[in-house]
């Protein structure tokens, strides 16, 4: 599946990369074309958010009913995963229609299309797992249930990371809009807990227990999603209201520091310098207040004989002036 930003995966999947199905799961949930965070406490924000989430998905008045049932679980999987596929699109549709008067729809045809495609694809893995559960409770024969039950192990940590991978990213829909993920987890989290208000179901839970559980987890996804709208506005510039093309450009990726200095030299410096101090004011290659001890004069030419005469040499030039004043013929 190609994108606008590369391959899906972006490479990083080998053949070894089965063996574990949250890396796998990592690369197919969280594609290479979703941007970058653009700092990270907008990144830990996602976090708490995908944790609110997680228990309006889940219902932590479920496990306090009755204790964790993995059936049950899947099926507010299902439930939950029905809900997206309806609620997604319309959420998405109605903010296309709030943006028409700054922008195109076809100018986020590729985003649009590439989440589509990533919410289908959760959906129908959903929905191989939950197949998987009832073939493996379903069947009598042994090696059927070793078999599938293998596969629906591998499914199970695949499709829970997934979970948590999609819940941060929302389906990819940050490609579209950086306000879209937050705006989807508080639309869904009201939704899921909108018919147990209206019905009253509080799953056998107290009065104020129910409320709290059933409350809790979208005030909570409320409270966030708004502190991280709220610090893309301010910080960068980004409403929701405004359309994607419309919105000044974001920084990119801010570069490491390079280091201090290179890690083949030695901290004092240069390891061919002179080992003794420069002159003072002076070149740090002229001779210091010792001379040269390539030179015998202090600070001489070291190829000028000094007061004492160079051993090497004469004290005088070897040639003599000439006996001819005029020249060897005269003049």
């Amino acid at each position: 599946m190609a994108s606008a930003r590369g391959s899906w995966t972006g490479g990083s999947l080998r053949a070894r990369s089965f063996l574990k199905p949250h890396h796998v799961s990592t690369a197919v949930f969280h594609p290479a074309w979703i941007p970058p965070s653009l700092d990270p406490s907008i990144e830990r924000l996602k976090r708490f958010r995908v944790i609110a989430g997680a228990v309006a998905s889940i219902g932590v008045y479920t496990v306090l009913e009755g204790g964790f049932d993995v059936t049950e679980l899947l099926e507010n999987a299902l439930t939950a995963s029905a809900v997206l596929l309806f609620l997604t699109p319309l959420t998405v549709g109605v903010m296309l229609f709030v943006w028409r008067r700054t922008g195109t729809v076809s100018q986020l045809r590729t985003p649009l299309l590439n989440s589509l495609k990533l919410l289908l694809l959760f959906i129908g893995c959903v929905v191989a797992l939950v197949l998987l559960v009832q073939t493996t409770n379903g069947s009598g024969n042994p090696l059927v249930i070793l078999g599938v039950g293998l596969t629906m192990m591998w499914m199970l940590v695949f499709v829970a990371n997934g979970a948590v991978r999609v819940s941060g990213n929302f389906f990819g829909t940050a490609a579209v809009h950086r306000c879209l993920p937050a705006l989807l987890a508080t639309v869904t989290s009201w939704l899921m807990a909108i018919p147990d208000l209206v019905t009253g179901d509080l799953h056998g839970l107290s009065l104020t227990m129910g409320i709290v559980f059933i409350l809790g987890a979208p005030v909570t996804v409320t409270a966030i999603a708004l502190a991280e709208t709220g610090r893309l506005k301010r910080r960068y510039g980004i409403r929701l209201g405004t359309h994607p093309s419309s919105l000044p450009p974001v920084p990119g990726p801010v570069p490491p520091a390079p280091p201090t200095g290179l890690p083949h030299v030695p901290p004092q410096g240069n390891p061919y310098g002179h080992p003794r101090p420069p002159a003072p004011g002076g070149n740090p290659y002229a001779p210091g207040p010792g001379g040269n001890p390539y030179a015998p004069g202090a600070g001489g030419n070291p190829y000028v004989p000094g007061p004492g005469g160079h051993p090497y040499a004469p004290p005088q030039p070897p040639y003599h002036p000439p006996r001819y004043p005029h020249g060897p013929h005269g003049g």
